[in-house]
């Protein structure tokens, strides 16, 4: 039997998905996002309302479960006595590799979208993501400040911004070792690969002794 041709909605999403990845928010225009998904403007003007609207509606449908899961890891891990720094690293970076590979919930397509789209702070998704991520903001503090007791406010603030930079820029599809290798056998495209290198990275920074 043949398998059945995905909703209208779903067909859009997806498309637009994969084109917001290949070309960025800006090159992405409506017509290609019609012509690949094979609906007219009238049903994405239906369904969305506009590109903004399209482009919010692609990011929040993976956005809000991935958040969920990085929480329900960092549940298990705060009900440790002693918090583990790689415990809580790896509690937000284990999901996305979870997510990378699952082409059902966007895969590793969608976790460079993220990533990209985190990084660049984009205008149309600004007070949304704000909104969607400030209970995820709020908890990592709280627990980076249980295992961090001896960093200042400040510090540990700056921590968690270059922490987090580091790693939504590792899983935003970038390969900028080409600049530095031509190796082959190195690539920033394999996630397993990012998550070998990057995690001891980012733990060993969020663990330096304090500045005096």
């Amino acid at each position: 039997m043949e398998a059945s041709k995905p909703d209208t909605t779903s067909r859009i999403l997806d498309v637009s998905e994969r084109l917001f990845v290949e070309h960025g928010f800006e090159g992405t225009s409506l017509r290609m996002i019609t012509q690949q998904a094979e609906v007219n403007l009238a049903a994405v003007n239906y369904h969305f309302g506009s590109k903004d609207a399209l482009f919010e509606a692609v990011f929040i449908r993976r956005l809000a479960p991935l958040v969920s899961a990085c929480l329900a890891e960092l549940d298990l891990v705060e009900a440790e006595e002693v918090l583990p720094i790689e415990g809580l690293v790896m509690s937000f970076i284990r999901p996305c590799l979870t997510l990378s590979k699952d082409p059902a919930r966007g895969g590793a397509m969608f976790v460079r979208l993220l990533s990209r789209t985190l990084v660049e702070n984009h205008r149309v998704l600004r007070e949304t993501v704000s909104q969607q991520y400030s209970v995820f903001v709020q908890r990592y503090t709280v627990a980076m400040q249980r295992a961090l007791p001896n960093l200042s406010a400040e510090e540990l603030a700056w921590r968690m911004h270059f922490s987090f930079s580091v790693m939504f820029n590792a899983f935003a599809g970038n390969d900028v070792l080409k600049i530095f290798t031509r190796s082959q056998i190195v690539t920033a495209r394999d996630p397993d690969m990012i998550v070998k290198h990057l995690v001891p990275y980012v733990v060993s920074a969020l663990v330096a002794p304090a500045q005096e």
